[in-house]
Parts: structure tokens; sequence; C-alpha cells
């Protein structure tokens, strides 16, 4: 079977699976959509009616955050950047992350749907502090590994605005990498 072969039967596969993902989630099987949904369930986020919001997913429904604005990202790796709007910000952003790795050519690179990291990072601070490094703000806005470091609740808790729970652990321990 030559490449093209076989890349046509893997896609009917994932077909199949996308289209069984979409029934759970109820919107396409996009690594977005499934991280917002992964994020509502484990963090008791009220997601928008529409996934077309300019900066905004949903709602913290409870707890300190309860009612503050929250855009999720669901990136298959930790590289250090994150996409930021340049005229928007949510209250948070919640960021759902692979394994750290450094932002490097994808050539010959997956980018699959696990769940390593967790950072939390208040939208406005995030996008005063990017501008005050004279870093341009949009889909690939970098940030600096201390800035990182201090935003992630999972699975070390550094930031101490969101406690993760050890159910919350639990439930994203069963989207980690099998390494």
């Amino acid at each position: 079977m030559d490449d093209l072969e076989k890349l046509a039967a893997l896609l009917q596969e994932r077909n199949t699976v996308d289209l069984k993902i979409s029934q759970v989630i109820k919107r396409p099987a996009i690594q977005g959509h499934i991280g917002e949904f992964i994020a509502s369930r484990i963090f008791g986020i009220d997601l928008m009616a529409s996934a077309n919001n300019k900066a905004i997913d949903g709602y913290f429904t409870s707890g300190p955050l309860s009612g503050r604005s929250v855009d999720v990202k669901f990136y298959g790796k930790q590289e250090g950047v994150l996409d930021i709007k340049l005229d928007e910000q949510p209250d948070y952003f919640l960021i759902l992350t692979g394994p750290r790795s450094p932002a490097i050519s994808s050539k010959g690179h997956s980018r699959v749907c696990v769940i390593d990291h967790v950072y939390l990072f208040e939208g406005k601070n995030v996008a005063d502090e990017v501008r005050l490094r004279e870093v341009k703000l949009g889909v690939s806005t970098s940030l600096l590994k201390a800035q990182w470091e201090a935003a992630e609740i999972y699975p070390d808790q550094r930031n101490r605005a969101f406690l993760v729970t050890e159910y919350q652990r639990k439930l994203l321990g069963m989207f980690g990498s099998k390494e």
C-alpha cells in the first residue's frame, strides 16, 4: 500500500472517531472545541452558545472565579506562546497543553491531544506584561518562561488563584501523556 492509500485509510478511521467525538462535545471535533469541552467539565465553565466569540469561550460558574470570563486554549505542546487578541482580553486565559517543547519546526513531529500542564493567566495582566516588553500581541505571542511557571495550576500548583482539587487532578490525569 503506498502512502496515499495509507493516508486515505487512516483518514477514514479518523473521520469515524471525529464523528463520535462530535456527538459527545456537540461541536466539530477540532482540538480547540475538545479543549473547551474538557475544561468546561473539569473546571466548571459555562460555554458560550456560539463557538465564534472573539475572546471569550465562557464563564466560570463557581469558586473564586465565578462569573469571570475565560478563553480556553488547548495546545498539543507547551512552546511558550499564547494567542492574545490585540484589542480584547478575557478575564482569564485557561491553557491546556501537552508536554513542554521548544518552538521548533513541526516537520516530523505530531501534536497529539494530551494534557500534561494547565496554566491560568489573568487576561489584562498578561497582555500588559507583554506590551511592557514591547512584544507584539497576536496568535503566537511569546511569553517568558517565568510567566508560564507562575501561571501553572497543574500538575504543579504555582498559581493560587484557582486551587485544583484532587478530583480535578484525577480527571486531568486521564488526558495525560502515557510516556
